[in-house]
């Protein structure tokens, strides 16, 4: 085989393109493109560290202005409770003052109203006596032709009721 003869007398000269080729390869890519690549990455990196750090203080921010909301709100609730509370309060005190002067009214009323009723019924009582004994002058008058004095039948008549 030709090829294999002629090893010896291009081996030289093939190690030193091959030499020249990595070396090339070596200084272009090794030395230009390389480091511009690794800058790149690093610089994306570093992006990278940088977004998630200020996701990262945007969520504790976010967490803090949550909290400091909730907070507040709770605050709010709690201020609206009182003030629910005290209105209930003086809402309840205010119809328990009406309702004291409706019941005084109504106690009044009622005290008015049977006191009329015991005059009602003494007048009743007393006119009740009254025609009881007109009745009885009538009836002694009509059926015995007796004559009966106004006082002697009113004490008669008085007398009948004290008993029934």
């Amino acid at each position: 085989m030709p090829q294999i003869a002629q090893m010896a007398e291009i081996w030289s000269s093939q190690l030193f393109w091959l030499l020249v080729t990595f070396g090339f390869v070596f200084f272009v890519v090794g030395r230009g493109m390389v480091p511009r690549v690794m800058d790149t990455v690093g610089m994306r990196d570093k992006q990278i560290a940088d977004d998630l750090a200020a996701a990262q203080a945007a969520r504790d921010a976010a967490d803090k202005a949550e909290e400091d909301w909730r907070q507040r709100e709770n605050a709010n609730r709690e201020r609206a409770q009182a003030l629910v509370n005290e209105a209930k309060a003086k809402a309840q005190a205010s119809t328990e003052k009406r309702l004291a002067k409706v019941q005084a009214g109504i106690d009044t009323q009622l005290t008015e109203a049977e006191a009329r009723i015991e005059a009602s019924r003494a007048e009743a009582a007393a006119e009740i006596e009254a025609v009881a004994a007109e009745a009885a002058q009538d009836i002694a008058q009509r059926l015995a032709n007796i004559s009966v004095t106004q006082t002697a039948a009113r004490s008669a008549v008085q007398e009948a009721m004290s008993r029934g």
